[in-house]
């Protein structure tokens, strides 16, 4: 049943979704691709003075493994880049192919289900409150030293969903078949195991 089973797993910044998919990923052997690092790749390149689409149009798997991708910075620049369609464009096959592999895949980002992997066998949204979200993004900025304040990291938060969800491109939303896995309240492993269970009746069905 995992040949070729595609899992897309959507939502905004800090609501858990990479924790969730590469829980998932591990829990039934699949492969799994944090697609914001394509776009996190691409804004590191960016704030070299690299031309968005051109990065997009070169980006190597390496890329993917700079370690300095997980900074504000890069983020914000990643957001930016993300509503340019060429870029997207550019992306939209590496993804696809890797959703396709053999032995399965979970990929997470914020438009899996929607543009993607329209036909992916499972898609879930994961989300939580925008000061939720604030709250943890925050604790770890602050876990690597970087001291902005929540209420900037709120603003940053918020700034990051407006432009996601109102992208002419791809706007983040739910797909209309998608499981909603409100993480608010939830911790690490209950949220797993909601994603675990819903994976795991479509397979049975």
């Amino acid at each position: 049943m995992s040949e070729g089973f595609t899992v897309a797993i959507d939502g905004p910044a800090a609501a858990g979704k990479g924790t969730v998919s590469k829980a998932v990923a591990a829990h039934f052997g699949f492969a799994h691709l944090d697609t914001g690092l394509l776009y996190r790749a691409v804004g590191a390149k960016v704030l070299t003075g690299v031309d968005a689409i051109d990065a997009a149009l070169a980006l190597m798997p390496e890329d993917l493994e700079d370690d300095s991708l997980r900074t504000p910075e890069v983020a914000q620049a990643a957001s930016k880049a993300a509503v340019i369609p060429q870029v997207r464009a550019a992306l939209l096959d590496f993804q696809r192919s890797f959703a396709a592999r053999a032995g399965g895949a979970v990929l997470d980002g914020r438009d899996i289900g929607t543009v993607i992997c329209p036909e992916a066998h499972v898609k879930l949204f994961v989300t939580a409150s925008a000061e939720v979200r604030a709250q943890r993004r925050y604790a770890e900025l602050a876990g690597r030293g970087i001291s902005d304040s929540f209420e900037q990291v709120l603003a940053d938060v918020k700034a990051r969903d407006t432009r996601d969800m109102e992208r002419a491109e791809a706007p983040l939303r739910p797909a209309d078949d998608a499981t909603i896995i409100d993480t608010s309240r939830l911790t690490i492993e209950q949220a797993v195991a909601a994603a675990v269970a819903a994976i795991a009746a479509v397979q049975a069905s």
